[in-house]
């Protein structure tokens, strides 16, 4: 058993101490029969005629390393999933790599890599091959993690911003800001926390049940770094498009909003980690709505606004129709507005 209560230089040398942490905290937690080969690679099996290969890759540096409604290693899986299925693939395979402060504590680190075996259990993926780096004390933060996920995209699936046309309707799956707002919170100790917690999820089954009621959606986006606002405008840029959103209709927690117009925020411009941005033509929004709807993680569902002709004149626009009935541009984040998010 691994005596050290810490991380030390040791485990990441390539010898026995690294062995024991691989075996006694990574292979304990989330020990795939691929994973315990213990090969330099993971061999899968190769996909069906005519499927596709969806892959995607993010890395996770947030601080605090936990907090309410989740830790870094629910980020880490969830991301990667959420990256993959947005493409409408079936998330199967992900890789983790770790890069640990020496001094980073050892049940720190199990109780993060049993994080990321229970969210892998729910999003019905598989950690199959991985790599663990030490860094000198003060040198790492801690922690940083690396995903990367593997899906396969069915025949017929083609999701994308480019796929966007004029009147579309555009839904989220829920409440924005919760995400942002709850590290702003945890880090500066501001005390927004009662009925804040991360929105943090695997939302690949909640893609698949919109993707069934829903053929003609035309694509998914999660609006992390840089909210809504952020997202919205690469939508229109990709489609060359306008995109209308009703600011009434976009669901926002009231402890959020509180702690956005006290710390000067726009709500939409705040990251979020279990929300996806939905267009989907018109006449199949509703069905896409109730599949939301039907789903946990989408219980707070709404179709928010629609994608309009973009004028000749200028380039496509994201526009705000205000709770006073007037009508606001609605820019990309520009800067950083929360580090460290994820």
């Amino acid at each position: 058993m691994i005596q050290n209560e810490t991380v030390m230089l040791g485990h990441g040398s390539g010898g026995s101490m690294m062995k024991r942490i691989i075996d006694e905290v990574f292979f304990a937690a989330y020990g795939t029969d691929e994973l315990l080969r213990g090969d330099d690679a993971a061999v899968l099996p190769a996909p069906a005629p005519g499927e596709r290969i969806a892959f995607s890759t993010d890395s996770f540096v947030v601080t605090p390393h936990f907090f309410p409604g989740g830790d870094i290693g629910k980020l880490a899986v969830c991301g990667t999933v959420n990256d993959v299925a947005t493409s409408g693939a079936r998330p199967l395979y992900l890789s983790c790599g770790f890069v640990l402060e020496e001094g980073f504590p050892m049940d720190d680190l199990r109780r993060i890599c049993q994080t990321m075996a229970d969210t892998a259990a729910e999003a019905g993926v598989k950690l199959v091959t991985g790599d663990t780096k030490v860094v000198n004390r003060g040198h790492g933060d801690g922690i940083y993690i690396n995903t990367s996920g593997i899906g396969l995209v069915a025949p017929g699936v083609e999701l994308g911003g480019a796929q966007c046309r004029p009147g579309d309707k555009v839904l989220v799956t829920g409440t924005l800001g919760d995400h942002g707002i709850t590290i702003m919170s945890c880090r500066e100790g501001l005390g927004f926390s009662a009925g804040i917690e991360s929105d943090a999820a695997p939302l690949n089954h909640l893609i698949a049940d919109v993707l069934a009621a829903a053929p003609a959606t035309r694509c998914f986006r999660d609006p992390t770094r840089g909210g809504l606002a952020s997202t919205l405008n690469e939508l229109a840029a990709q489609s060359s498009t306008d995109i209308v959103v009703e600011e009434d209709a976009v669901p926002v927690r009231d402890a959020v909003r509180g702690a956005c117009e006290m710390l000067g925020y726009d709500v939409l411009q705040v990251a979020n980690e279990g929300k996806m941005v939905c267009v989907v033509a018109a006449d199949q929004a509703d069905a896409a709505l109730a599949a939301m709807r039907a789903n946990r993680y989408g219980a707070d569902a709404a179709i928010i606004g629609e994608v309009a002709e973009a004028q000749p004149d200028r380039g496509p626009k994201v526009f705000l129709q205000t709770s006073f009935g007037g009508r606001r541009i609605l820019d990309m984040l520009v800067g950083e507005q929360l580090p460290r998010i994820c």
